[in-house]
């Protein structure tokens, strides 16, 4: 491949996939300006090759936007401002579409692709996908990029936002669920019944996630489990733990109180959600 590419920035996932490009023979550039030792050092072990901002903007084909979600914007500012007309633009962070959509906005002399990593960084025998949705044509350019590495690829349509949809749809679960799994843990180890939690658990080897048939049967139980989180809320509070995420979780439940043991299908009962009605009108 004789693509050149610049990486912003090599945090532990971009510089995983810097990496895995350099492996393959491609340069990759990343800008030292304001980063830490910490980057410098990932940087310089992943074979990435140091530049200025303006001249890896003007050296690099395709741009890879790999940082804190928080800064995708402002990266985003940097690039325009040096000008990236005619050249791809991988807009790689957990971010809403709404903000994808913004980033676009910004480069609008660039191609900009949207894309999600799910996964964890390729070292060490890991393989995460890059999901990708935007133009086909330059889609294609990026799967030819990584193809032979440890990284996936897999592309979603030419709709921007689909990819990043697609990853906070998924994050939203993952991240919640751990921070839940360390109330719940905290709350049990206030009263001393870790153990016995732990081995509850262990019995169940599958995702919620995957069992969307569910969703319904929570929807005609909300009405009583609503209540017990509440009570929930009440145990997490007395252990000097937060206890927002149950309130918030039973005013997402009272969202269904209508539904109250009634045979909804999963569109109805997502409805229901929508709309705070009544899910016999929806859908």
């Amino acid at each position: 491949m004789t693509a050149t590419v610049g990486l912003l920035h090599p945090g532990s996932m971009g510089a995983a996939f810097g990496a895995q490009l350099h492996a393959r023979g491609i340069t990759v550039l990343w800008c030292p300006q304001g980063r830490s030792n910490a980057s410098a050092r990932r940087a310089e072990r992943a074979g990435l090759e140091a530049d200025t901002l303006p001249s890896l903007v003007a050296r690099a084909d395709l741009l890879l936007a790999l940082c804190p979600p928080a800064a995708a914007e402002d990266v985003a500012a940097q690039v325009s401002e040096q000008g990236f007309a005619g050249k791809t633009y991988l807009e790689a962070n957990a971010i809403a579409p709404e903000r994808m959509r913004r980033i676009a906005e910004r480069l609008p002399q660039s191609v900009v692709l949207d894309a999600a990593v799910v996964g964890s960084p390729p070292v060490d025998g890991k393989s995460p996908t890059l999901y990708l949705s935007g133009p086909r044509e330059q889609a294609a350019e990026v799967e030819a990029l990584f193809t032979d590495t440890a990284v996936r690829t897999q592309f979603l349509g030419e709709e921007i936002g689909k990819a990043s949809a697609l990853k906070l749809a998924y994050s939203s679960y993952q991240k919640v669920s751990r921070v839940l799994a360390a109330v719940a843990y905290g709350a049990a180890d206030a009263y001393g019944v870790t153990s016995e939690l732990l081995t509850i658990a262990a019995k169940r080897t599958r995702s919620y996630l995957v069992e969307t048939d569910y969703i319904p049967k929570t929807a005609a139980r909300a009405w009583r489990w609503g209540p017990e989180l509440e009570d929930a809320a009440a145990l997490l509070a007395d252990a000097g733990l937060p206890d927002d995420l149950m309130h918030a979780a039973a005013e997402t439940l009272a969202r269904w109180d209508t539904s109250r043991d009634k045979h909804l299908d999963i569109a109805q009962a997502l409805e229901a959600l929508r709309v705070e009605g009544d899910p016999d009108q929806a859908g």
